[in-house]
C-alpha cells in the first residue's frame, strides 16, 4: 500500500473521470413517473414494474453490465452468471423506488435494524460534530429516515456541485418537497464551511468509493488491494477529518431484499484524539490507515452483501489503461 500526493494525481484521474463522465440513463420525467406508480399503485404494484425496467438495463446497458459483471466476479469469488447481473440491477431499482417513500417519510413501510446507534448518541452529546463516511452501497435514504427520528441529528452532505446537482435534480424527482443540506467542494471556503457545521454539532456524510481528486488541495490516493486486485482510493475525506481533529464513523445502510433494511455506524478512525505533537510521519501514517480500514470494510460488506454495491463504473480503471 502506498499513498500518491495531489500534485503527481493526473494517472488516478481516470478513475474519477470514468465516473462523472458517465451520462445517468434516467432522467426526471422518468423518476416523476415512477413516483407517480409508487404513491397511487402502492409498493406492491411499482416493484412488479420493476422487472422490465431491469430487464432493459441489463439487455440495453453493455457498459454497466459489464462493469457488474468484473466486480460481481471477484465479490461472489466465481464467474458472475446472467442472473447475478439481473439482481444486482434490480437491487439497484429496488432502492431507488425506496427512496420515494423514504424521502416521503414512510419509514414505517420498512423493517430497519439499526446496529451503533450508541455511538451516534456519544457523538452527539459531545457536541463537535463528526464525519460519516459511507460509500455507494445500499441505500443513504434509509440512513437519513432513520436520522430524522433522532431530534438533534443534522447531517450535510459534503459533494462536489456537479454530482450535488445532479443528485438534486434526481431526488427532486421522486421528492418535490426534499431540500438536502449539501456542502459544496472545491471552493476556497469548502474547508471552513465543514469545520463550522461540525462545530455546530452537525454530521458530515460523505461517500468515499470515488475519486475526491483534491479536495482538501492536498489529497491524493492510496492503493489499497480490493476484491483481490489494487485500487485507489481517496484519502481526501481522511485527510479533511485529520485537518479538522474529528472522529470518523462508517455508515451504511444495506438493503436485505423486501423492505427489509440493516443500518450500522461504526467508528473507522478518531483523528480526535491525535496527539498534538505528533510528527508529520505519524500523521500520514494515520490517514493511511484510516483509507485501509475503510477499503477493508467496503470489500467485507461487498462479500458479505455482494449486490448492495451499486458502482456501475470502470472501478479498477482496467479500461483506462492504454
Amino acid at each position: 500500500m502506498n499513498r500518491r500526493p495531489g500534485p503527481a494525481l493526473p494517472d488516478a484521474a481516470p478513475q474519477a473521470n470514468d465516473w462523472a463522465r458517465t451520462p445517468e440513463r434516467s432522467n426526471p420525467l422518468a423518476l416523476r413517473l415512477m413516483r407517480w406508480i409508487a404513491l397511487a399503485g402502492g409498493r406492491r404494484v411499482a416493484r412488479w414494474l420493476l422487472h422490465p425496467i431491469t430487464l432493459y438495463f441489463v439487455l440495453f446497458a453493455p457498459t454497466p453490465v459489464r462493469h457488474s459483471r468484473r466486480y460481481l466476479t471477484r465479490a461472489l469469488g466465481h464467474p458472475a452468471r446472467w442472473r447475478d447481473v439481473y439482481r444486482h440491477f434490480f437491487s439497484f431499482t429496488a432502492t431507488i423506488l425506496d427512496r420515494v417513500y423514504l424521502l416521503s417519510d414512510r419509514l414505517d413501510r420498512f423493517e430497519v435494524q439499526v446496529q451503533g446507534e450508541p455511538l451516534i448518541t456519544a457523538t452527539l452529546a459531545e457536541g463537535r460534530g463528526a464525519f460519516l463516511v459511507g460509500a455507494h452501497l445500499g441505500s443513504f435514504e434509509v440512513l437519513r429516515a432513520v436520522g430524522q427520528q433522532r431530534s438533534g441529528l443534522r447531517i450535510a452532505m459534503v459533494m462536489y456541485p456537479d454530482n450535488a446537482r445532479l443528485i438534486n435534480q434526481a431526488l427532486q424527482a421522486v421528492a418535490p418537497h426534499y431540500r438536502p443540506h449539501i456542502i459544496a467542494l472545491g471552493r476556497r471556503d469548502s474547508m471552513l464551511a465543514v469545520r463550522d457545521w461540525l462545530d455546530s454539532g452537525g454530521l458530515a456524510g460523505v461517500l468515499a468509493d470515488r475519486a475526491l481528486g483534491e479536495a482538501s488541495g492536498r489529497a491524493g490516493s492510496v492503493v489499497q488491494r480490493f476484491l483481490g486486485v489494487e485500487a485507489r482510493f481517496s484519502d481526501g475525506p481522511f485527510r479533511l477529518a485529520a485537518m479538522l481533529k474529528r472522529r470518523v464513523i462508517f455508515m451504511v445502510g444495506l438493503y436485505r431484499g423486501g423492505n427489509r433494511y440493516e443500518v450500522r455506524f461504526e467508528t473507522l478512525a478518531d483523528f480526535s484524539v491525535a496527539s498534538a505533537g505528533a510528527s508529520t510521519q505519524e500523521r500520514e501514517q494515520s490517514i493511511r490507515d484510516a483509507v485501509q480500514a475503510y477499503a477493508h470494510r467496503l470489500e467485507a460488506l461487498c462479500r458479505e452483501a455482494p449486490f448492495n454495491w451499486f458502482n456501475f463504473h470502470d472501478f479498477w480503471t482496467e479500461e483506462s489503461i492504454t
